[in-house]
């Protein structure tokens, strides 16, 4: 039987600013990747988004980022591997704390946008994240950009890796995200989205920005909760997939 996660980063609510409907995508989602305070997030959203998951019985991950809430996370940042070992430590531990309170666990870690896209391919800043999760919990899987070397490097190193793509971003035909300065870079048809989610998941194909075919096995499709009209792709994803006898289960078990 054709199995994939579904996974949405969550918990991103930060004092009077908001950001996504949680407590909706975490109804539809299997995994949530819970933002751990240093590109949004504080600990009452923090808490509230865990103790949502637990109920629903959604998979909890660590969504570690830069130290970069003024810029959501989403600027590229040079930073010491030593520092970036130790950020990211500290990140993991803070929602592990978080969760046993909610009564859930953390079991896998995902790396938020600009660090997600640039250990995707840097060698040196990859090799300090993976660092941080060997120490903290080596069992912890690392979510990862769908054929990136990363997965490579972090598998050489002992980590579960889980490959992902993205149900609402285009992709270039090297693999790699289409920057969201470009045009068309985030998808909104939830139409489309069903369609080109379902022939990854049947055919391990992916249409890229010039037309060409992509070859792409994921394990997890990510849908971003900060879009306009998240919650409706979410629902239609998720309808598309299961009308098409795809069983829509975490990668760690569960919901």
């Amino acid at each position: 039987m054709m199995r994939i996660d579904l996974n949405c980063d969550l918990g991103e609510h930060y004092g009077a600013w908001r950001m996504g409907e949680d407590e909706a995508m975490i109804e539809i989602v299997t995994s949530a990747n819970v933002a751990c305070g240093f590109h949004a997030g504080d600990p009452r959203s923090i808490s509230s988004t865990l103790q949502a998951a637990a109920a629903n019985g959604v998979k909890v991950g660590a969504h570690v980022a830069y130290p970069d809430l003024v810029g959501f996370g989403r600027r590229q940042m040079n930073i010491a591997s030593a520092d970036l070992t130790a950020d990211v430590i500290y990140q993991i531990g803070a929602l592990q704390a978080l969760a046993k309170a909610a009564g859930t666990t953390v079991d896998y870690v995902k790396p938020h946008g600009a660090l997600y896209n640039t250990i995707a391919h840097d060698e040196r800043q990859a090799a300090a994240v993976i660092e941080a999760i060997q120490a903290v919990d080596p069992s912890l899987a690392l979510v990862c950009l769908a054929g990136s070397s990363l997965i490579n490097q972090a598998r050489e190193l002992g980590l579960r890796t889980v490959a992902e793509a993205f149900a609402d971003r285009a992709y270039e035909a090297d693999g790699s995200l289409t920057p969201r300065t470009e045009s068309g870079a985030v998808l909104h048809d939830p139409e489309e989205v069903g369609e080109r989610m379902l022939r990854l998941v049947r055919e391990g194909t992916i249409e890229a920005r010039d037309g060409s075919s992509l070859p792409l096995n994921a394990e997890s499709i990510c849908v971003h909760g900060d879009s306009n009209g998240a919650i409706d792709m979410a629902r239609a994803l998720s309808a598309r997939l299961s009308g098409a006898g795809v069983e829509i289960r975490s990668f760690v078990g569960g919901r």
